[in-house]
């Protein structure tokens, strides 16, 4: 071993991906990897599906087991790390203790956006981001309880599928027209709407919530204009903010997530950063994006790791992402930002599958696709070779068997 030491903030997936990663690059110096949950590293994703609904335990989630941590001579520390001195190249932990470091790696990810709505500090009000968050909720998802979700994106849709395969009675409340709003079109909202509906789920839109209630307990959520709907248990799920002040207090660039190049280096070359807590330009979109997805940021590690090591790589992977509900697998390739025109290829009014494709300016920028992983894959591939796409040749990878 040599003298250097790279640390590694935030035992995500991220975290732990660059961790491991760093000793396949070559890394020979120490490696700490520092986490504030008590726990291993652990997949996310199935938080809100396949853990909540009971269908896996929480070693099924982690991402690597404790022996290849020990093989790799990955030193896990426990603590949450408080500030950053980049002048003397140093970590301070919430411990007391200080860590040295040659090379600094944030994977500190997001937090749950918190409401600021009266009550929100009632005993039974859940975020969903973590595996304590989960089990806090799982107690709660009693047969024949009264769960109301506050936000209709894929977190609570998700959330209400899984709720739903326990016998909870399941209330989505969304703010905005439609679920989904802002990350699908209507088309592929009026279908998630009916599926949901199907399953018993209570979905309602424009509903603004504007106070929980209860003694110490919550017991209702009052909607604007005055409804009252009972509660047993609250779960919200309005987003999710970037951890970027760790990296602000240390004078790193911030913009919407710790900004990083597409080597995944911060504005102090020493410091690297991936995952959700990061913003990079994406040159096939021409514009700073900050990404929610499990992909992206383990390349986004993959490539700080060798940014670390001395080697050049860059980001350059399509941004993909999937959802499951129910029996459903959405898969999405690309971001459909400023699409001015869909192509469906199947009927989203009836059945259990169909693609969405998003155009601009005539162009395949992304699609949505649920249970037609052909189409994901071709998808995929195009946008990402840049290839001509013939909409007819869409629809014939759609119906080809």
């Amino acid at each position: 071993m040599t003298s250097e030491r790279a640390v590694v903030v935030g035992a995500s997936h991220a975290g732990a991906q660059l961790a491991g990663n760093l000793r396949r690059d070559g890394w020979a110096g120490e490696i700490l990897l520092i986490g504030d949950e008590g726990k291993l590293p652990y997949h996310r994703p199935p938080l809100s599906k396949a853990y909540l609904a009971g269908k896996s335990g929480f070693d099924e989630l982690l991402i690597r087991g404790s022996d290849f941590y020990t093989k790799q001579n990955i030193q896990l520390v426990d603590a949450t790390a408080e500030s950053i001195d980049r002048s003397a190249g140093r970590v301070c932990l919430d411990t007391g203790e200080t860590v040295n470091y040659t090379k600094l790696a944030l994977c500190v990810g997001a937090r749950a956006r918190r409401l600021p709505t009266p009550g929100a500090d009632l005993r039974g009000i859940h975020y969903l981001r973590t595996a304590a968050d989960v089990e806090s909720i799982r107690e709660a998802a009693v047969p024949g309880r009264r769960v109301v979700i506050v936000g209709g994106g894929y977190i609570g849709l998700e959330t209400a599928a899984s709720l739903c395969s326990l016998g909870v009675e399941v209330t989505v409340l969304e703010a905005t027209d439609r679920v989904l709003e802002r990350v699908t079109a209507p088309e592929v909202s009026a279908f998630f709407t009916r599926i949901h509906r199907d399953q018993g789920v209570d979905i309602r839109t424009q509903a603004l919530v504007e106070a929980f209630s209860g003694n110490d307990t919550v017991q209702e959520v009052v909607l604007a204009g005055g409804e009252s709907l009972a509660a047993d248990a609250v779960i919200i799920g309005v987003g999710v903010i970037p951890n970027t002040e760790l990296a602000s207090a240390a004078g790193l660039s911030v913009d919407n997530g710790i900004v990083i190049d597409d080597q995944a280096r911060t504005s102090d070359h020493d410091i690297v950063a991936a995952g959700d807590c990061t913003s990079h330009v994406i040159a096939r979109y021409g514009s700073r994006i900050r990404l929610e997805s499990v992909p992206s940021a383990g390349e986004q590690a993959k490539i700080a790791a060798a940014t670390i090591c001395g080697k050049h790589s860059v980001i350059a992977a399509l941004p993909w992402f999937w959802s499951d509900q129910y029996d459903l697998k959405l898969q999405i390739a690309g971001l459909n930002t400023g699409y001015d025109e869909v192509l469906l290829s199947g009927d989203p009014s009836r059945g259990r599958e169909f693609s969405c494709f998003y155009f601009r300016d005539g162009e395949l920028i992304a699609a949505d696709c649920i249970n037609r992983p052909r189409d994901f894959l071709f998808t995929k591939r195009a946008i990402t070779k840049s290839l001509p796409v013939d909409r007819a040749e869409l629809l014939a990878v759609s119906t080809s068997v």
